[in-house]
């Protein structure tokens, strides 16, 4: 029978339909994917990029901050232990748009008895040094615009100062100096950030936030004026200090920045024994314990001194002063700068043989420099100054405050710290009140090489690092201070709970990710370049995190969520091990934790031999378990997961399954059976 052409078209198609049906299938059995490797893998929801911060992690091609430059002359008053200023702020607006407000920093106000701090913090904890009578005296507020001054009006409350603009302050580079007089009475102990130390020989000062200072206006919060309440830190703009300190002619100071007039306040023999460690590895004494406190180091005259610093390009000033002050330095090597090491100290910060005090602080300031200017980006500044005093550890630009108690070790791990902080927040300008983290945490993971490298174990892998961090992880997370992530404000931590959250967690998340995840030459590059990327600048997490994956090419999201965001745990587990008819082996390894790490499992046979398999994050998207097939005539007789135990797994008894233990359990196994161990 002849067909048409339509009818042999439409012949075709239903016997292409029939064919399909043939070949089809039976129904698809759904799989069930457990609900928690959902919530792991699912993809982060970070801020939208745009054209200030952009979707790799880099500022955008409009990324902006403004700028605070600072004009202060200080006097201290050591019959009283006040301080009197007069300052001006030269505030720059590069936001687009206008401001019709300034917020500044009162941070001495913390220190009353009817602060918020101090209905926050108790009394006698590390963030306490309230006392009568403390806090800021302003007068004399003023505004100075395009050659007009006037009186503006403001309000203070608590730490905070709101200065209202009768016109707003215009965008994309509009500028106007405040001025005002201050005062107020130095604390003995304030809040481990400054204070005043009784010695034999005198008093040493440490001051730090200690003048007015601009809250920062940024592309993401815009102003950001949350008050100061101890725990957590600073979030501040960078921009050019000329200081004026003017004190008792006894007292030698030392300060953020670079000394302008060392003829004035410095003796011919101290300017020379300066130029003499600029050129010195050994440490050499510009004063020495003999010296301090005697009337041969200070210039001939009579009445205070002026010491006058300038400093560029830094978010904060800070200094010490005291007439018991040994001061030694010598040269630390950063490729294109030069850096002077220094330490600052009185006779009860000297140690003995057997457990060394601040003698041997300048060659540890050394390290430190060298080691992170080395390993990431070089230090910036001609100045790296050790102060020893009240402060437990705290840092500043170009000056670190630490116990004049430390000693042996411990010294080396304050120093060490506070100087790594250089990098992070002094050069990279992280918001510390909130992403406490961000400055702590990173530096913290710093330390671990930085210690390593001191004390000699520099060519061993840092697996002791790692394991210890680890450990204490896995332990502090099966605890109550376990119960809050690293994502929260800090000063929304427990207090008891800051170290771990703020400090040895985020190290020990970068160190699993340097070692263990993503390995340490891709992480390095992405590291070196974040600082790279965000020097002088004002990151917010998520910038980190896109630099991160952006340079290791790694999509880490299940690692950040469960890590920073939330509280999962780590707990591999060796589900079991089956050996068949065929003497084939099937290991099956599960996820019993929401956190998915990879697992390393390592397999002895009978003959002694073994082997070691990795599982991938990836293995884990949609099921609990992975099987590792043994071939056949591979008798395993154990097996290890995590065998260096860097991991911070909160169970480790059901980490190994050996044969001897499972033919005990099961009254031996016939040969040649299918059974499970």
């Amino acid at each position: 029978m002849l067909m048409n052409g339509r009818f042999r078209v439409v012949l075709a198609f239903l016997t292409g339909v029939l064919l399909l049906a043939s070949l089809r299938p039976g129904p698809l059995q759904a799989q069930e994917v457990p609900e928690h490797n959902l919530e792991s893998f699912e993809p982060l929801d970070l801020p939208d990029p745009n054209e200030f911060r952009a979707g790799d992690g880099r500022p955008g091609n409009e990324y902006w901050q403004n700028a605070a430059d600072y004009q202060i002359d200080v006097k201290l008053d050591t019959a009283s232990n006040t301080l009197s200023g007069q300052q001006s702020i030269t505030y720059t607006n590069r936001a687009p748009q206008d401001l019709d407000r300034l917020w500044v920093q009162l941070e001495q106000n913390y220190f009353r008895p009817d602060s918020r701090g101090a209905r926050v913090v108790p009394s006698d904890a590390r963030f306490s040094g309230f006392f009568e009578g403390a806090g800021y005296d302003i007068s004399d507020v003023q505004l100075r615009r395009d050659g007009e001054t006037i009186d503006p009006s403001f309000d203070v409350e608590g730490t905070r100062m709101l200065v209202e603009l009768a016109e707003p302050l215009a965008a994309n580079g509009g500028t106007l100096t405040l001025t005002l007089d201050w005062s107020f009475e130095i604390p003995k102990y304030g809040a481990d950030r400054h204070g005043r130390l009784d010695v034999d020989e005198g008093t040493v000062y440490q001051l730090a936030q200690w003048y007015p200072r601009m809250y920062v206006y940024d592309d993401v919060n815009g102003w950001n004026p949350l008050p100061y309440l101890g725990q957590g830190e600073y979030y501040l703009e960078y921009g050019t200090f000329e200081v004026n300190i003017t004190v008792p002619r006894s007292h030698i100071v030392a300060a953020t920045g670079r000394l302008q007039n060392p003829e004035e306040v410095l003796t011919e023999t101290q300017r020379e024994r300066l130029d003499e460690a600029r050129g010195s590895r050994e440490t050499v004494h510009i004063i020495t314990e003999e010296e301090a406190g005697t009337g041969a180091t200070r210039p001939d005259g009579d009445g205070p001194v002026t010491w006058r610093y300038e400093a560029e390009k830094v978010r904060d000033f800070s200094w010490a002063s005291s007439q018991a002050f040994i001061w030694d330095a010598a040269d630390a090597e950063v490729e294109g700068q030069e850096v002077l090491a220094q330490s600052f100290y009185p006779q009860e910060g000297i140690g003995s043989d057997q457990n060394p005090g601040w003698e041997k602080s300048t060659e540890y300031v050394q390290h430190s420099v060298e080691f992170y200017s080395d390993t990431y980006a070089p230090y910036p500044y001609p100045n790296a100054i050790n102060v020893a005093g009240i402060v437990g550890g705290m840092e500043y630009p170009q000056i670190m405050f630490c116990s004049y108690e430390a000693r042996g070790r411990g010294l080396f791990g304050v120093t060490d710290h506070e100087f790594g902080h250089t990098w992070f927040p002094m050069v990279v300008g992280t918001d510390e009140r909130r992403w406490v983290w961000m400055d702590e945490g990173l530096n913290t993971f710093m330390n671990q090489y930085s210690a390593l490298a001191y004390y000699g174990d520099g060519n061993v892998p840092p697996r002791r690092a790692l394991q210890n961090l680890s450990r204490v992880t896995a332990s502090t997370m099966k605890s109550p201070m376990g119960d809050q992530p690293i994502m929260i404000y800090a000063d929304h931590m427990r207090d008891q709970a800051l170290g771990f959250l703020a400090y040895r967690k985020p190290a020990n998340g970068l160190m699993l990710l340097r070692e263990y995840v993503v390995g340490p030459e891709r992480f390095d590059a992405a590291f070196t370049a974040f600082i790279d990327r965000w020097a002088y600048k004002h990151p917010k997490p998520a910038d980190f995190f896109r630099t991160i994956e952006d340079v290791t090419g790694e999509d880490l999201d299940w690692f950040w969520r469960s890590w920073f965001y939330e509280t999962d745990v780590v707990d591999h587990a060796v589900a079991s091990v089956q050996t068949r008819a065929d003497s084939s082996t099937t290991v099956t390894v599960k996820q019993n934790g929401d956190l998915m790490l990879p697992i390393t499992a390592q397999m002895t046979f009978a003959d002694g031999s073994t082997e070691t398999r990795r599982v991938p994050a990836e293995a884990f998207f949609t099921q609990d378990t992975h099987d590792l097939t043994v071939a056949e005539g591979r008798t395993v007789e154990r097996v290890v997961l995590d065998p260096q135990q860097i991991l911070p797994d909160v169970n480790r008894q059901d980490n190994t399954w050996s044969a001897s233990d499972a033919d005990s359990d099961s009254g031996g196994t016939p040969a040649g059976d299918t059974s499970q161990r």
